[in-house]
């Protein structure tokens, strides 16, 4: 059986991450400045102290969160004097975590991923007016009812299933108001619980069109290497070597829902039975169990962490 390293995505960044990594790892020092002198800002501060609300921001949460996977990623790699390919045979991130995986695995370098996600978040935010869209988790359903829930909810506007996390898990996004419909119809379903989420924008639905066509022109200009280990792509739920078409589906990801369900369960049909989650939190590493009771995920964001991943290799 085998590993896969997974990056986390947006929600997973809170004030101090990567601050142990920092103080005990040279190694994970230079990443941070490597992202600071990239974006001419000072992230690292703004990761290390807050305030909340300004690392919360869309355009420095989705560099910072990447700074941080990547921090961890040289940690493992320097301390185990292997590379991601001697550790992993797949790489996958949610969302903004597609482009730590593609930093991870040399696709990228750490630079224009910090540039890339700086834009990309910054482009996603002025996509919709502040007020007009929405997010909200629908749990207690399966994406089908999920789905339909959106259909009926439309009613003219955006409405559609952004994130298919896990069995009974699914995000929509889109219009406020069809997302406000969407809440109450889905109680009326059966779900178990429908929330609005505390997001900025309505991300991965047609209304990031604009994002879209942003992240195009960025990326065009962008230098994408073949990844050492293969990514499977959020947008495909399959894996992808292919430079040209690792661009393509960067952009399609924008407004395409992230199909990180299914592509835990095509990494096991790879024979991967542990999912090892590098970066800040556990998110999915929770999802893990709930997508495949026979798979394992494992976090590592701290020194424990790290002792503790280097001592099962």
């Amino acid at each position: 059986m085998a590993r896969a390293f997974v990056f986390p995505g947006q929600g997973s960044q809170a004030v101090g991450m990567g601050q142990e990594l920092a103080e005990a790892f040279p190694v994970a020092r230079e990443v941070f400045e490597e992202v600071d002198e990239a974006l001419k800002q000072n992230l690292s501060k703004l990761m290390a102290e807050g305030p909340e609300g300004d690392l919360t921001l869309t355009e420095n949460a989705q560099p910072a969160l990447m700074a941080v996977s990547l921090a961890a990623m040289r940690v493992l790699e320097s301390e185990s004097g292997k590379s991601l390919s001697d550790m992993a045979s797949l790489v996958a991130g949610h969302s903004l975590g597609e482009y730590s995986a593609l930093a991870a695995a040399k696709a990228l370098s750490i630079c224009d991923a910090a540039r890339l996600l700086k834009l990309r978040g910054r482009s996603m935010q002025k996509a919709v007016p502040v007020g007009e869209g929405a997010m909200a988790a629908v749990l207690g359903l399966s994406l089908e009812d999920a789905e339909a829930v959106a259909e009926e909810a439309a009613q003219g506007e955006v409405c559609a299933a952004a994130n298919d996390n896990a069995d009974g898990q699914v995000v929509l996004s889109g219009a406020k108001a069809a997302i406000e419909r969407a809440v109450e119809i889905a109680k009326g379903k059966g779900a178990k619980r429908a929330v609005l989420l505390p997001v900025s924008a309505p991300f991965h639905c047609a209304l990031m069109q604009p994002a879209a066509e942003a992240m195009e022109e960025a990326l065009a200009n962008a230098t994408i290497n073949a990844p050492s280990v293969p990514l499977v792509a959020n947008v495909v739920a399959e894996k992808v070597v292919d430079p040209t078409r690792i661009r393509e589906l960067l952009v399609e990801q924008v407004c395409g829902r992230v199909r990180w369900r299914e592509s835990v369960l095509y990494m096991k049909s790879q024979d991967v039975d542990t999912l090892v989650e590098v970066g800040s939190g556990k998110v999915l590493t929770g999802l893990v169990r709930r997508i495949s009771r026979d798979m394992t995920g494992v976090a590592v964001n701290t020194p424990a962490d790290v002792e503790a991943f280097l001592s099962s290799l």
